[in-house]
C-alpha cells in the first residue's frame, strides 16, 4: 500500500519506524532561549506559522505549556506538558545550555523537563510545521520530540507506538487527565478504555479496531479513512472529554470553507458511534455519572441527564452524576410503602448492571407494586414480555436505549 499522499490524507495511526524530519524546514531555537508565562502570548512558531509552542492562559491566572494551531482564532491545543498542574504567571520554560527543555514555576522550582535517554545534549530546538516540537543534535538527529509524548491529540504524520497512549481531558476546558484512554495494545488492537479515575490505569475496553500488526511492526491500524485535503484543511484526531475519538477538520482559507462549511472545526468521523451504549463494563459509572442517564443528541454527542426526582451533584460537571432530591424509603419503616412514594415513567431508560431481583410472567402493575413495597428498590424495568427487573442505587451505566 502506498502511503505517499501529496494532496489528500487518510487519517491513520501508524506503528512504524520513528518519523523522519528530513526535508522539514527548521527555525532553530538556540540554547539559552526562554519564554515566560505572561499576557503577551510570546511563543516559538513553526516556519509557516501554522503551529506555536509556548504558554496558553487558562482561566484568570493559570498557564499551560502547550502546542497549538496558531492561525485559527480558537488556538486549539494539540499537546501540553504537566497538564495536571497549571503554572502561574511568571513561570518560565527554557532551553538550557546543556540542551534540556525545562519548565520552572514562578518561584524557580523545576516542575517538568524533557528526558533524553541517549545521553547526547541537544544543540537546538525547533517547532516544525507538522506540529512536532523537537530537540535535535548538531547532526539534526531528534533526541526528544513532542510526537513521542502525546496528550489527547494525534496529528497527520504522527505515530502511536506501543506503551504510549492518549488520555482524554477532564472537561472541555480542563486539560488535566480525564476518564478515558486510547492505546495501542501488544496484539495490534487500537482500543478505547475507561480509566480508574482519578488514576490513568485502564479499566476495560469499550471500542477497538479488532486488527493485528505484522511481526515487523509495520501494519497500519486504520481508525479514520475519510480522505481530506491536507493543503486545504488543518486536521487533528482528539480523544475528547466525553470518551469519543473524533477526527476534526478546519478550512485553511475561505475558499476551502465554501466547499466544506464554516470557518470552524467540524467532525469528519468519530468512534464509537454511540458512547452511551458502547460502555458496558460492570464497574464504573458509565458515560455519565452514577444515578444519571446518557442520551445521544441529534449532533451525535452524549447528553447527561438526571431521572425524575434527581438533580446533578455538580451542575458544572455533569459527569459527577445525580443525587436524589427526596428522602429515600426507610427500611425500618416498611409501612411507608406505596403510600409515600410513586413511580415515574422514563421510556427506554436502562441501567443494565444494577439488577438485584428478577421476575418473569408478571404484569406491569405487579412489577410497580413490587418495587414500591421494597425499600431497596430505586428503579424497576418492565418490558412487554412480562419481565421485571428491580434495581438499586447507585445506578451505573445509565442510558437511553431504544432497544430497552
Amino acid at each position: 500500500m502506498d502511503f505517499s499522499l501529496p494532496h489528500s490524507f487518510c487519517f491513520f495511526l501508524l506503528l512504524l519506524l520513528p518519523f523522519s524530519t528530513d526535508g522539514q524546514t527548521y527555525r532553530n531555537i538556540t540554547l539559552g532561549s526562554s519564554l515566560t508565562a505572561a499576557n503577551d502570548n510570546s511563543s516559538w512558531t513553526s516556519p509557516s506559522g501554522d503551529f506555536a509552542f509556548g504558554f496558553q492562559q487558562i482561566g484568570d491566572d493559570g498557564f499551560l505549556l502547550a502546542i497549538w494551531f496558531n492561525k485559527i482564532p480558537e488556538r486549539s491545543i494539540v499537546w501540553s506538558a504537566n497538564r495536571n498542574d497549571l503554572v502561574q504567571r511568571g513561570s518560565r520554560v527554557q532551553l538550557t545550555t546543556d540542551g534540556q527543555l525545562v519548565l520552572d514555576d514562578q518561584s524557580g522550582t523545576q516542575i517538568w523537563s524533557t528526558i533524553n535517554s541517549g545521553g547526547i545534549a541537544a544543540a537546538y530546538a525547533a517547532m516544525l510545521d507538522t506540529g512536532n516540537f523537537v530537540l535535535a543534535s548538531q547532526s539534526a538527529a531528534n533526541l526528544w520530540q513532542s510526537f513521542d509524548e502525546p496528550t489527547d491529540t494525534m496529528l497527520p504524520t504522527q505515530t502511536l507506538s506501543q506503551g504510549r497512549e492518549l488520555i482524554a481531558p477532564y472537561l472541555e476546558k480542563n486539560y488535566s487527565d480525564g476518564r478515558y484512554m486510547f492505546a495501542l495494545q501488544p496484539d495490534g488492537n487500537l482500543s478505547l478504555y475507561t480509566t480508574r479515575y482519578p488514576s490513568t490505569v485502564s479499566n476495560f475496553a469499550y471500542w477497538s479496531t479488532q486488527s493485528s500488526i505484522a511481526r515487523n511492526g509495520t501494519v497500519i491500524n486504520t481508525v479514520f479513512s475519510i480522505q481530506v485535503s491536507m493543503e486545504d484543511f488543518y486536521q487533528r484526531a482528539t480523544l475528547d472529554y466525553d470518551g469519543v475519538f473524533r477526527h476534526y477538520v478546519y478550512p485553511k482559507t475561505a475558499a476551502s470553507s465554501s466547499r466544506n462549511g464554516d470557518m470552524a472545526w467540524t467532525t469528519s468521523s468519530f468512534v464509537p458511534s454511540n458512547i452511551c451504549t458502547a460502555i458496558q463494563g460492570q464497574v464504573g459509572s458509565g458515560a455519565c455519572g452514577y444515578n444519571s442517564v446518557c442520551r445521544l443528541g441529534e449532533d451525535q454527542r452524549p447528553r447527561c441527564e438526571c431521572p425524575p426526582g434527581y438533580t446533578f451533584v455538580d451542575p458544572n460537571d455533569l459527569r459527577k452524576g445525580c443525587k436524589t432530591n427526596f428522602v429515600s424509603q426507610d427500611c425500618d419503616q416498611p409501612s411507608q410503602g406505596t403510600d409515600g412514594f410513586e413511580l415515574e415513567v422514563m421510556p427506554n431508560a436502562n441501567w443494565p448492571f444494577n439488577d438485584y431481583e428478577f421476575f418473569g410472567s408478571v404484569s406491569e402493575d405487579w412489577c410497580r407494586q413490587a418495587c414500591l413495597s421494597d425499600c431497596y428498590c430505586a428503579v424497576v424495568i418492565f418490558n412487554p414480555a412480562g419481565q421485571c427487573w428491580k434495581k438499586r442505587i447507585p445506578l451505573s451505566n445509565g442510558m437511553i436505549d431504544p432497544g430497552t
